[in-house]
């Protein structure tokens, strides 16, 4: 059920924002040098890797770790990155990896491969077992705040309650949050 609401969902939004979508990937490309796209390599179900598509918004000589281990993440942002980020349109091509089906649109956020202590604790909880998804209860309960083991006691409660209804609710709150750049710290 939960693969059929992503796909109903997904293949739709996806044609919808075609034009915003080669819009933001033409802004990318004109305002720094490199790729629109940042393939990523984040752990998915079971603890395996994927490669998960993002709007480049660092520069293409920024370390591969989560921003908040960056000791300046400012100096890393494009000219349009943190835009990018604070409205949330560097997730967009996202959508390939929900109709792929490594990801969801609403499940833990699927770590860097590098997170070895959130890969680890969320072992530890079960949470691998979910597909990864585009937001999440964590995201809408403190998003880039809140520390790992607050994230992985967030993500365990997900798995326990994840329902239709708790997702949809999930994603309102998500649309919500988004429209308020809550939570974003860069």
């Amino acid at each position: 059920m939960k693969r059929f609401f992503d796909l109903a969902l997904a293949l739709p939004a996806a044609l919808v924002l075609l034009m915003p979508v080669a819009s933001v990937a033409l802004a990318v490309r004109l305002t720094s040098p490199g790729p629109a796209l940042y393939w990523s390599d984040r752990v998915g179900r079971h603890n395996k890797i994927f490669k998960m598509p993002k709007f480049r918004s660092m520069r293409v000589d920024t370390p591969a770790v989560a921003t908040h281990l960056l000791t300046d993440p400012a100096k890393y942002l494009t000219p349009i990155g943190s835009f990018l980020r604070k409205s949330s349109l560097d997730e967009l091509p996202q959508l390939w990896s929900i109709i792929k089906g490594d990801m969801s649109f609403v499940g833990p956020r699927p770590a860097l491969f590098n997170q070895h202590d959130l890969i680890a604790l969320r072992t530890e909880h079960c949470v691998h077992q979910l597909v990864p998804g585009l937001t999440g209860w964590a995201q809408v309960n403190g998003r880039d705040e809140l520390p790992i083991p607050q994230k992985v006691a967030l993500d365990a409660e997900y798995l326990r309650r994840h329902t239709l209804a708790f997702d949809l609710r999930i994603l309102w709150m998500t649309f919500v949050k988004v429209l308020r750049r809550d939570g974003v710290t860069h």
